[in-house]
């Protein structure tokens, strides 16, 4: 039996859930025994789940009784990914016999920590998914002090579970050298395989390639802490009534509400529901997508929503650390447009600059972009690799 421990899963429509997902229904056609190990459904923040649970034809789905907290705050955090540490711990206890390897892309650090360190007692392969670089994510949300004590803290942790995997998958090159570099990892104990999303349905219902009458700037996805919301906002600012153009937020999160207030004497920013099965539509009404991250965060992740801007058609605008791998996407795609992170002004020079690039040279780029992400950023290519890896 294969085992997926996953802190997301499918109701869950994010990145996470739905890779989890469609690699145990791909574990499945390839004749393996595969069960799926999670918390109850949570993400985004905000969402409420009226059925809790999604059958799956030939996959065993569990949910953990373990605490769950999709608001974003430290301590909420940390207890969450104990509790599911620990609901792993007994599951794994419990069904050593019958494990042969463990898939996880689980809660850092400490559910991570949990996984490998009952997996190892039974002598249980892992192969770890890491989505984000732990501590170091923590640590850029707090002060000096506060980071040095998290990173002496946590890095014990962070460096046994990277140690004693069987093998770490990373997202990107950035992420996979950031690893080596800094943890107890040879060139060969990390693989990198892309992230995806569902391309087909991403793809669908986009007949809108010019966006709306209004010219559009339209940013899609988590509002969070993390996504920068907040500089696009303040970017845009009086943008709109000088040049007849809007700026969208369409998604939910925890930091939604400080950004309505934000922009509560602007009419020309709009907030939308972003449900997932209309995303499609909805990103169809944007002329140019935006992406903003903190600086160095770029370096090691690529942002899920950024696979979904490619495949919409649409160019992309971020403010994301030139260096990294979203930045040479779009260079080696030519589908957009890069300004150093957290720049305000740098933000809205490039916003007045876009309005006066033709409409048809903007569709260009979009189609460039959807060109890109089907070689690179496939379900099919990518799944593939990592399945391959599970079944070695």
């Amino acid at each position: 039996m294969i085992l997926i421990i996953t802190c997301v899963f499918p109701p869950e429509q994010i990145v996470s859930a739905n890779l989890s997902r469609d690699i145990a229904n791909k574990l499945v056609d390839l004749g393996n025994e595969v069960t799926v190990l999670s918390p109850k459904p949570s993400r985004p923040f905000g969402r409420h789940f009226e059925e809790q649970k999604i059958e799956f034809k030939g996959v065993d789905h569990y949910q953990a009784d373990s605490y769950i907290h999709p608001k974003s705050s430290f301590i909420g955090r940390l207890r969450e990914s104990i509790s599911f540490g620990l609901a792993s711990k007994r599951f794994i206890e419990e069904n050593s016999a019958k494990i042969e390897k463990i898939y996880a892309n689980t809660w850092p650090i400490f559910a991570q920590y949990l996984t490998v360190k009952t997996a190892k007692k039974f002598s249980i392969p892992v192969i770890m998914h890491v989505q984000d670089v732990y501590p170091e994510s923590y640590i850029k949300k707090a002060s000096k002090i506060v980071g040095k004590v998290i990173s002496k803290t946590i890095m014990p942790f962070e460096n046994y579970v990277m140690k004693n995997s069987s093998r770490v998958i990373a997202i990107s090159n950035g992420m996979k050298d950031y690893l080596v570099s800094t943890r107890p990892l040879s060139q060969q104990h990390v693989s990198v395989v892309r992230n995806w999303q569902d391309d087909d349905f991403l793809s669908k219902s986009i007949s809108n390639s010019e966006g709306t009458r209004d010219f559009t700037f339209m940013y899609a996805g988590s509002v969070s802490s993390s996504a920068g919301v907040d500089l696009l906002i303040k970017a845009f600012g009086d943008l709109g009534t000088k040049n007849d153009c809007r700026l969208i937020i369409a998604g939910s999160g925890s930091d939604k509400e400080a950004c309505m207030k934000l922009a509560q004497n602007n009419n020309k920013i709009e907030f939308w529901d972003a449900p997932y099965e209309q995303i499609p539509e909805i990103q169809a009404q944007a002329n140019v997508l935006l992406l903003s991250l903190k600086k160095g965060v770029g370096k090691t992740a690529t942002p899920s929503k950024f696979i979904a801007y490619l495949f919409s058609k649409k160019p992309v605008l971020a403010s994301i650390d030139e260096d990294c791998d979203t930045a040479n996407s779009i260079y080696e795609a030519n589908c957009g447009f890069v300004v150093p992170p957290e720049d305000e002004l740098a933000l809205r020079n490039e916003m007045e600059k876009i309005l006066k690039i033709e409409l048809n040279e903007l569709i260009k780029m979009g189609k460039n972009g959807y060109s890109y992400a089907q070689q690179n950023l496939s379900r099919k290519a990518n799944l593939k690799n990592i399945t391959e890896i599970l079944t070695q």
